[in-house]
């Protein structure tokens, strides 16, 4: 299976000074703010695709379960044994990716109209994770939506550090096996959000989960859910999903932070379109979901379908487990192919973590069409 771009990348940036490694810096806004705007425009109609999708709590139970299961039988089996791997590999990565991304979706408020409901059941699908993450998960996913590519701002973004110490085949490689930990731990290096009361019970939930799960079916139990968490994030198919959505594949040559181009910039946000988004909460329908991410996950394809002349000149993915494989071994692409922009964009506004009432209103808006 091969990776493609299907249409060219727009021309390289003009710059002072061109070097080795930097990132791809442009004064433009993000996107995805512009072609929503547009897409409404010309199909009005995709608002109604917002709002909340009921099967996703029945998802998140039937997942949980399986998880649950799958400790419960490999509590007497050797962590360093084919049958414990291969589980965990096969059974629990690709359920604890599903988990991750259904608190993905939930973080938009998308399992329940009501937010309190949609806090609880994040908590919930976190169990089988092993580590508490999901109310940490959601402010930082949020001000991702927000501030798409700005610096200080967009915790996906990897660091100056990850981008010069991994800018080789074997940095990289380090990089896609324990990405799920830079994943993890670079938004509190970027910036700290308060401890809050959700968070003190997510943690208290998933101490008690384990600590429950540990003494009924013992540790080997809870190292299963740990390693399937890992798994997932490391080189698995399904992990690919986290290079493939912002990572430039065909990029120009880089300008330097004081040389930041007017010109248009590469296309920042790619779509995969394959088997793997039954898995992972369509996901792959990446551009679909930053443009509309009030709309669930079972009717991107709708919106993709409705809008199909804005998405379908984009270049897209047609392979996770190619992008793992091309991002380690082509030479053109690093952790350094990542469009970035100051919080002061070309058009005078300054972007920032926080959401406007104008643009929380409009959301809602959009969310009550669907009543």
């Amino acid at each position: 299976m091969t990776s493609i771009v299907e249409t060219s990348i727009m021309a390289p940036a003009k710059a002072s000074k061109q070097v080795a490694s930097d990132w791809l810096w442009t004064y433009h806004e993000e996107p995805h703010r512009t072609r929503r705007h547009e897409i409404i425009k010309a199909h009005p109609e995709v608002t109604k695709l917002c709002g909340p999708e009921p099967l996703t709590k029945y998802v998140v139970l039937f997942v949980v379960s399986i998880q649950i299961f799958c400790a419960y039988i490999l509590q007497s089996t050797p962590v360093f044994s084919y049958r414990f791997f291969l589980t965990a590999y096969i059974v629990g990565a690709t359920a604890n990716q599903n988990l991750f991304l259904a608190i993905h979706e939930i973080s938009h408020n998308l399992a329940f109209r009501s937010a309190f409901a949609n806090r609880m059941i994040a908590v919930f699908a976190n169990l089988p994770i092993g580590l508490p993450y999901s109310a940490a998960f959601r402010p930082y996913h949020l001000t991702h939506h927000k501030a798409l590519g700005v610096d200080g701002l967009d915790t996906d973004l990897p660091s100056r550090f990850e981008a010069i110490f991994l800018d080789s085949v074997l940095g990289k490689a380090f990089f896609c096996t324990f990405q799920i930990l830079f994943y993890a731990l670079r938004p509190m290096m970027v910036y700290r959000i308060p401890f809050t009361k959700l968070h003190f019970f997510n943690v208290t939930a998933q101490l008690v989960f384990d600590a429950t799960l540990v003494k009924t079916c013992g540790w080997n139990a809870l190292v299963y859910l740990v390693m399937s968490s890992f798994l997932a994030g490391s080189l698995h198919p399904c992990a690919g999903h986290f290079i493939a959505e912002h990572y430039v594949f065909e990029r120009p040559k880089p300008s330097p932070k004081d040389a930041i181009s007017d010109d248009p910039v590469p296309v920042e946000t790619y779509s995969y379109y394959g088997p793997l988004n039954f898995f992972t909460y369509n996901v792959g329908l990446h551009n679909e979901h930053h443009d509309f991410p009030a709309i669930p996950w079972t009717r991107l394809w709708k919106l993709r379908e409705i809008a199909k002349e804005f998405y379908e000149p984009l270049p897209r993915h047609t392979s996770w487990s190619y992008v793992i494989w091309q991002f380690i071994w082509d030479g053109d692409v690093s952790l350094w192919s990542r469009v970035r922009r100051e919080q002061w964009v070309g058009s005078g506004r300054k972007v920032t973590a926080g959401w406007t009432k104008e643009e929380i209103g409009n959301m809602n808006d959009a969310i009550k069409r669907e009543d």
